[in-house]
């Protein structure tokens, strides 16, 4: 298990610290999981599987698929709730409360941006914007 905390770690681009914070664990426990030294609990698993929707399976055996499938739902209450556990001045955390004060005309707005961000890429935010402003007027 322990190199597949390690391969999982890895996947999802995080330092041992970030990973620990994000499990309630320490960056030294999480070491000795990833070196063999110890075993993580089965809360602990439990945990990892959670908070990044981790096939326990895989994570236990390294059978089947590493993630697990999520409905749109369950996508959009995991995300939500890992910005919940964001510092309280990072982007996402002011980005969701920012939109939760919008009318619903300017959330189809905020819609109609993001929809042209994710066919275009996210190359060129700034020009985007820019036409999106034009559009507007």
């Amino acid at each position: 298990m322990n190199k597949r905390l390690k391969q999982l770690r890895k996947k999802l681009n995080l330092t041992q610290m970030d990973f620990a914070d994000k499990i309630g664990s320490s960056q030294n426990m999480l070491s000795g999981y990833e070196l063999g030294r110890c075993k993580p609990s089965s809360v602990v698993i439990n945990n990892i599987c959670k908070t990044f929707g981790v096939n326990e399976r895989w994570l236990r055996t390294g059978e089947g698929e590493m993630f697990v499938s999520n409905s749109a739902d369950e996508e959009i209450s995991m995300y939500i709730n890992s910005v919940l556990q964001d510092e309280p001045e990072s982007i996402r955390r002011r980005f969701i409360s920012a939109l939760a004060v919008l009318s619903d005309d300017d959330l189809r707005a905020v819609e109609r941006f993001a929809r042209a961000l994710l066919r275009t890429g996210a190359g060129d935010t700034e020009e985007q914007g820019k036409d999106q402003r034009e559009e507007s007027h």
